[in-house]
Parts: structure tokens; sequence; C-alpha cells
């Protein structure tokens, strides 16, 4: 977001797409904001079929549009996240003391 205030995005998109692999850990911790939604969308627009990411998250799939603050962008994030992808869903016992 602030590469999109400095008129910087389309250089900073391009930077994260050199990378072979791309890891976004802990997708959901933090929300984001409808300009946050959109530069996170054009980012995975531009890696799509081109490089390899790895999301690790403890929300389902159904609720990414809560995460995103829309629906509508949260299904087309998915929708190129998940045509050529693996799930591994890791059930455990929250051990605690």
């Amino acid at each position: 977001m602030k590469a999109s205030r400095e008129s910087k995005l389309e250089e900073r998109i391009k930077a994260l797409t050199k990378f072979h692999l791309l890891i976004i850990d802990e997708m959901g911790y933090l929300l984001f904001d409808s300009e946050g939604a959109h530069c996170f969308f054009r980012l995975v627009s531009r890696r799509y079929e081109k490089s390899s990411m790895v999301f690790t998250s403890n929300k389902s799939y159904g609720e990414w549009g809560e995460i995103f603050g829309d629906h509508v962008i949260a299904a087309a994030v998915l929708d190129r996240i998940l045509h050529h992808c693996t799930t591994i869903n890791i059930k455990g016992e929250i051990v605690t003391g």
C-alpha cells in the first residue's frame, strides 16, 4: 500500500515476481483493507502460472472473504491460487501449559 501511495506499486510487484517462490505466512492474521486487497490481488495475478507461492493460514477458504473484506476479490485470488495447487490440511491438538 505504501508503494501504491508513492506511485511505485508496479515496481514493487515486479520485484516480487522475480522470486521463484513467495511464502505468505499466517494468511488472515491481519485483515486487508480495500486498497490492500486490490494490491494483493495484483501481486497474485502477476505471479499466476509463472511462479510458485506457499500460503499458511488457520482460516478455511470460505473465510477468505472476511480476510479481504470483499468476497469477490477473495474468490478471484482463490481462483488463481487454487488452479494449480496442492492443499495440505494439517489438524492437530492445541497443547497448553
